[in-house]
């Protein structure tokens, strides 16, 4: 996962230098939205801010419009601020969770939007800022929150919830097959020491796996970090929420493109798509009635995935998956 992916130049360290970013199939996004970008006064959303990297983009390729972009992650706004400054009052960034979205403009007396983009998991500046506690491959503090300002830690959820709980997540949100033998080990050992570091954490996975499992799939401890992430940051239960509240504060016309990087986030945005293209008519009516005709048409067939040539430039972009629809109707009362 992640957004805006280091590129080979310059290396690790805090990513105050835009060069180095290269935003996850930014011009196949860009085209996308483009024809519901180029009228006058369009509003887009990047739902997804991060270091800035599409947005930058969008407002440099679509100079009539207007963008809102949020992110709950009050560093990544300040960095994407200093990135968006010469678009001046083009650029309105807010912090938010994307489920706000409908409230957020609100707020701004923006009725309807032209474009949203929404680019899932976790920014470049979350996975490499070390003291995050994202990444699986360097020791740091079990954190994990987006929003650092509100919530529990990663190593509270290891600490405190009862075990059939952990196992659930691990299933539900990682996938792993190896959940319970997992979550054995963690119950073992914080009833030693509280989990307090992510290293201690990936070597009990390595060591609580049977070998044929760590053969397979890149880090074993890949899944577990991955389900944390997402209760700690009630991803998947936000996701759910903030499709369908995008989808509605379309216009006619108006676009919705979707990065995810695993296959639950691609599942939900997958269902909430398909349920917009498909006709709620009961079967054997001889005429559709409005109110039961398709409000979106898609736009990509199934999921697209990157090319070979980003995935050799941008690692992080190999995962990718992106889906996008247009509004063509609007919900009849």
């Amino acid at each position: 996962m992640g957004r805006e992916a280091l590129s080979n130049e310059g290396g690790g360290g805090r990513p105050e230098g835009r060069s180095r970013h290269v935003p996850v199939m930014l011009q196949r996004c860009l085209d996308l939205l483009a024809p519901a970008l180029q009228r006058p006064g369009a509003v887009v959303v990047d739902c997804t801010l991060g270091l800035g990297g599409h947005s930058e983009a969008l407002l440099a390729r679509f100079p009539e419009a207007r963008l809102v972009a949020l992110d709950r992650d009050k560093e990544a706004l300040r960095l994407s601020g200093e990135r968006l400054a010469p678009y001046g009052d083009r650029a309105t960034l807010v912090h938010a969770v994307y489920d706000e979205l409908p409230e957020v403009l609100d707020r701004l007396g923006i009725a309807r939007v032209q474009g949203v983009l929404f680019d899932l998991g976790v920014s470049s500046m979350q996975l490499d800022e070390a003291d995050r506690g994202f990444a699986y491959a360097q020791d740091a503090p079990l954190d994990m929150r987006m929003d650092q300002t509100t919530g529990i830690s990663a190593a509270e959820v290891l600490n405190t919830y009862p075990p059939g709980e952990l196992v659930r997540i691990l299933r539900a949100y990682g996938e792993e097959k190896q959940a319970k033998r997992i979550v054995s080990a963690v119950v073992r050992e914080r009833a030693k020491e509280p989990f307090t570091n992510s290293a201690r954490l990936v070597e009990l996975i390595r060591n609580a796996l049977p070998q044929a499992a760590k053969r397979t799939g890149g880090n074993p401890a890949k899944r577990t970090f991955q389900a944390l992430r997402i209760e700690v940051n009630g991803e998947l239960s936000v996701l759910e929420q903030a499709i369908p509240a995008a989808v509605k504060t379309l216009d006619v016309g108006g676009r919705i493109a979707v990065l995810s990087y695993h296959s639950l986030e691609d599942r939900l945005v997958k269902q909430v798509f398909a349920a917009g293209a498909a006709t709620t008519a009961p079967p054997g009516l001889p005429v559709v009635p409005e109110r039961y005709q398709p409000r979106l048409k898609l736009l990509t067939r199934g999921a697209e995935l990157p090319t070979e040539e980003e995935v050799a430039e941008n690692r992080r972009a190999a995962p990718a998956r992106l889906r996008g629809a247009e509004r063509i109707r609007q919900d009849v009362e």
